[in-house]
């Protein structure tokens, strides 16, 4: 049987040999019952990224390139690399030596058990303060339309042949991964772990990365934030009811209802602000129908070197 490993890789020089040597090391020692295949999918990096893969493919042809033409980002690099995967089982891993690469056996004992998905989830994570809240406040949002993401998130996780074949049989951009495998419904086990401080190089992931993957898994995962929108609406147009009777009622009293044009101004800013915040999120949804029309691909290949 074959395993396949999936690592999308965008400027990593110097961490991907290092990465390699260690899952090299598992399936010649631990897992040496298994054949094994490393795909690495260059996404348009402008550093020595994918003259340092095709070395390692040279050394050995279990090392799979698949290089973009330019930096789609990373949901494209492994959508591209589990399409191409052809292991009895596919494991996504980071590059940057952050996922323990040690946990590749306990992860295949639990697929071995009968697990079709085996999710390692973030418990903690070695980064900035900032990151860590916009986390934590990412996935508090996220569990109220998908409870069975874990608090942490994933992207570190082993998906069998089966389950990997329906996931990839999806066909539709802006993707949200956790939520798209969620979805498929196969046997799932977790396995906790604390992500490792990086150690070379430095993240690409940046804020704007950050809130647009954000906003393509709350979007995408549910229609709560519509809902939520109709019931901003049916709260304030309440508050305006209630608000109605009360100036009616005060002018049958020969009372003022207010003075002054503060109330007014409040009123009038207050109300505008959430139609612009519910316009925004319309937007949002339209634009996706829009981006799904065109069936644009999710990333175009260079080269592969197989």
């Amino acid at each position: 049987m074959k395993i396949s490993i999936v690592i999308a890789v965008y400027r990593n020089e110097g961490s991907i040999q290092r990465t390699y040597e260690k899952i090299h090391f598992v399936f010649t020692k631990l897992l040496s019952k298994y054949h094994y295949e490393i795909i690495c999918v260059d996404d348009g990096s402008d550093d020595g990224s994918l003259k340092e893969i095709l070395n390692l493919r040279k050394k050995d042809h279990n090392v799979r390139v698949l290089s973009f033409t330019r930096n789609f980002g990373q949901m494209a690099a492994m959508l591209a690399g589990l399409k191409e995967a052809k292991g009895d089982a596919v494991i996504n891993i980071s590059a940057d030596m952050q996922d323990p690469v040690e946990l590749l056996p306990q992860m295949v004992r639990k697929w071995e058990k009968g697990s079709e998905i085996v999710i390692c989830y973030r418990t903690d994570r070695s980064d900035a303060l900032i990151s860590k809240v916009f986390s934590r406040l990412a996935y508090a949002l996220l569990r109220l339309a998908i409870p069975q993401i874990p608090t942490g998130g994933f992207d570190f996780v082993l998906i069998d042949r089966k389950t990997l074949d329906e996931f990839n049989a999806i066909d539709v951009r802006n993707r949200f991964f956790q939520g798209d495998l969620l979805w498929t419904g196969f046997r799932t086990s977790f396995i906790p772990y604390v992500r490792l401080k990086r150690s070379i190089g430095k993240s690409q992931y940046n804020l704007t990365k950050k809130l647009k993957n954000f906003l393509d898994a709350f979007l995408d995962a549910s229609y709560l934030s519509i809902r939520l929108i109709s019931f901003i609406g049916v709260i304030t147009s309440l508050f305006g009811a209630v608000y109605s009777i009360t100036v009616v009622y005060s002018w049958l009293r020969g009372g003022t209802p207010f003075s002054g044009w503060a109330p007014l101004m409040i009123a009038i800013m207050l109300v505008g602000g959430l139609i612009m915040v519910m316009l925004g999120i319309i937007g949002e949804y339209i634009w996706r129908i829009y981006d799904e029309v065109r069936k644009k691909p999710n990333y175009i290949i260079r080269e592969k070197y197989l």
